[in-house]
């Protein structure tokens, strides 16, 4: 761990300038408490840095909740293993691209599952009952239900150490998460305005406890963790019905996990009850179990939390980006995107360069960087690999 200020404290062995700069800038708000801690996988965000914890006495920042909202993973553990699954893979993954809409914009064309209508229908209730006008945000959110969208979202079937089979997937709340995070950041920076709060940045705006602004985030905050939370149990469902149909066996469930890692929630730490919003982290209390994806073609895990109290109980929700989109898409080709993912079914598709698993930091070295935080529990590689655009 490094101590960098005061009031931010690092486990990033591999932290640029820009991000370094930017957490330190986001930890100099006066109602921080105690500090923030970056975690391994820290890398410049909007506002706040991905891959920071940041406790927060009597106010909450949007942005540094992210524009994903409830974005996190999902594994189930089956009774399969290696010598269960046939060696072409690639029936399965394009009975999964049929089912599951991915890339941006992709939807449902209908709702015919009664899981799905449940699952609806559930929301419909939650958004009721907590006053939150999801239609106002994004009229198509019940056709966004079990989409996978786009980015370093993915569906992947694994196999653990032992050759178990896993399902794993990496997801969020989609449209609507974002147009609730982009309009309630607009809200927190008009408040600010008309308050006269001096911001070193526009996006570190915030909503302040106990006003009607800031419970109207909390309460379409918590409706789009649900959604996302219900998103990704939705494309699960349906994942485990491609495998079935391609084995001919049913899928049995020996564990699932599904944690978010953009969210904000009421815990107490040092002493006093804060909002500790995870931007690109996940809890890590002593004994719970969290997921922690790497890129496209290289290992992710399922761990156990060690419950540091320093890093706010948290840990890295993933791999961390080392480059740009932009500059990943200029500095590789799809023929290394080919090598970097030989023996995995994946779509070939220069589409996805961008996702090339040396645009993001070494997994091996955010775990190491981890030691403190986490203890593996499985290590999962990848044998079918979905994206979207």
């Amino acid at each position: 761990m490094e101590k960098i200020t005061q009031r931010l404290v690092s486990w990033a062995s591999q932290l640029d300038d820009g991000a370094r700069e930017q957490a330190i800038v986001s930890s100099t708000m006066p109602f921080i408490h105690p500090h923030i801690a970056l975690m391994p996988d820290a890398h410049l965000g909007l506002g706040a840095t991905v891959g920071s914890v940041i406790p927060t006495l009597g106010a909450v920042m949007p942005a540094a909740v992210g524009v994903d909202i409830g974005c996190g993973m999902i594994a189930l553990h089956t009774q399969l293993t290696a010598d269960d699954l046939p060696a072409d893979k690639r029936p399965l993954r394009l009975d999964i691209e049929r089912v599951v809409p991915a890339s941006k914009g992709g939807i449902n064309k209908r709702i015919t599952h009664e899981h799905t209508q449940a699952r609806v229908a559930q929301l419909e209730a939650q958004a009721e009952r907590d006053d939150v006008d999801p239609d106002s945000y994004a009229g198509q959110w019940r056709m966004q239900l079990g989409s996978l969208g786009s980015g370093n979202h993915f569906i992947e079937l694994c196999l653990d150490e032992s050759d178990e089979v896993w399902i794993f997937l990496h997801s969020g709340s989609r449209g609507v998460g974002n147009k609730i995070a982009q309009h309630h950041i607009k809200v927190a920076q008009e408040w600010c305005r008309r308050a006269y709060v001096s911001l070193p940045h526009r996006d570190l705006a915030y909503l302040v406890e106990g006003t009607d602004e800031f419970w109207a985030y909390i309460r379409a905050m918590r409706w789009a963790q649900s959604f996302a939370l219900l998103n990704r149990e939705e494309m699960m469902d349906r994942v485990v019905a491609c495998v079935a149909r391609w084995l001919d066996r049913e899928v049995e469930q020996r564990e699932l996990v599904n944690t978010h890692h953009n969210y904000t929630e009421q815990e107490t730490h040092f002493g006093r009850q804060v909002w500790v919003s995870r931007k690109g982290a996940i809890s890590a209390r002593a004994g719970e179990t969290g997921l922690i994806p790497g890129s496209m073609g290289t290992a992710s895990y399922v761990v156990r939390g060690l419950g540091n109290p320093v890093a706010l109980h948290s840990s890295p929700h993933g791999a961390g980006r080392a480059h740009s989109r932009t500059r990943a898409r200029q500095l590789f080709s799809q023929e290394q995107l080919r090598e970097a993912m030989a023996g995995i079914e994946f779509r070939d598709s220069a589409a996805l360069i961008d996702e090339i698993p040396a645009a993001y930091k070494p997994i091996d070295q955010v775990m190491a960087d981890s030691r403190e935080l986490v203890e593996v529990r499985h290590t999962l590689r990848q044998v079918v690999n979905v994206k979207g655009d």
